[in-house]
């Protein structure tokens, strides 16, 4: 793909590399990027309670986990056959309410250790349309098909999704002071919002976050919205939904945000971890012959090498 003008996007002075560890959290663009990181073998935890869409839940989160503050039965609601929590995505809930506080409260430690571990957090926000919960008047990560009338609809204002961002910041810098922090906004289009109510909501998070990273060291802004926008303004880079970016289109953005902020010492190694991927997923018509064997072999001595230098590493 060519493109005669191009979003431009600032190097990042803290490149993460292979000895990095990597935290990603917010909508699902936030789980495209991760799975292009997982892909490449670099150590990355993505969304330990599912997809969240808004700062001011993903702030709730984080506060939770730096506290190591656990779920209890008050935290959880029965609905549609499942046990639910108003703070993460319905991919975490459960038949069983036990089971599900238990899976909950690993999520707590399992987030809280990589805050403390974390070279860099990457947050993604999707949307500054919020639902709260009129019996509690607190904003919900997710309302989990409970009847529209429970919850009254409201957007975040630019001031209250910034001190949101810098509320998230200051907790985790709480247990971690050394972490380094890259924002993007979600290209993923909200359109059951309505069309202006989705670009004044992307107004509102791009207006906070670059007010935020502005006035803090160690943060940057990676336009990902930006260049989903102004170079990939082309319904043949949505996908079939026309709302989420096709993989084309992710491949792409991919692409911009490795040349900027990956070190170009781990280029490389990318490239040898891909061939592997490639040659993993191979299909041969007969799997029993010789040369299969040989090809094969030649994989696993690539990745035996690779481990001597990345004990990390598991394909």
């Amino acid at each position: 793909m060519h493109f005669t003008t191009k979003v431009p996007v600032k190097s990042y002075e803290y490149p993460i590399n292979y000895s990095s560890k990597l935290l990603l959290l917010g909508s699902c663009f936030a789980e495209n990027i991760g799975e292009k990181f997982d892909y490449f073998k670099f150590q990355t935890t993505t969304n330990p309670f599912g997809i969240i869409f808004n700062p001011v839940s993903i702030e709730k989160l984080v506060k939770r986990a730096v506290n190591r503050k656990v779920f209890t039965d008050a935290d959880v609601f029965f609905h549609n056959d499942l046990w639910h929590s108003y703070d993460v995505h319905s991919g975490c809930s459960h038949s069983d309410k036990e089971i599900l506080l238990k899976q909950l409260n690993a999520a707590v430690e399992v987030m809280y250790r990589q805050i403390v571990e974390a070279s860099h957090i990457l947050i993604t926000y999707g949307t500054s349309w919020v639902y709260r919960l009129k019996a509690t008047n607190e904003i919900v990560a997710n309302c989990h098909k409970v009847p529209q009338n429970e919850f009254t609809k409201e957007i975040l204002s630019p001031e209250t999704t910034a001190q949101s961002i810098q509320n998230t910041m200051n907790l985790i810098r709480q247990i971690n002071p050394e972490v380094m922090f890259i924002f993007t906004i979600s290209p993923v289009r909200h359109t059951k919002d309505g069309f202006p109510e989705n670009q004044r909501s992307k107004a509102h998070l791009i207006a906070a976050v670059h007010a935020t990273v502005l006035d803090n060291t160690k943060s940057n802004y990676f336009p990902s919205y930006e260049i989903m926008m102004d170079e990939l303004r082309d319904y043949r880079f949505y996908a079939d939904d026309m709302l989420h970016p096709s993989q084309k289109a992710i491949d792409y953005i991919w692409i911009r945000f490795f040349e900027n902020y990956i070190n170009a010492d781990c280029f490389d190694i990318m490239q040898e971890v891909c061939n592997i991927q490639k040659g993993l997923a191979h299909r041969p018509f007969n799997p029993e012959t010789k040369q299969h064997q040989h090809f094969l072999e030649t994989i696993n001595q690539k990745i035996i090498r690779l481990q001597s230098q990345f004990p990390h590493f598991q394909f």
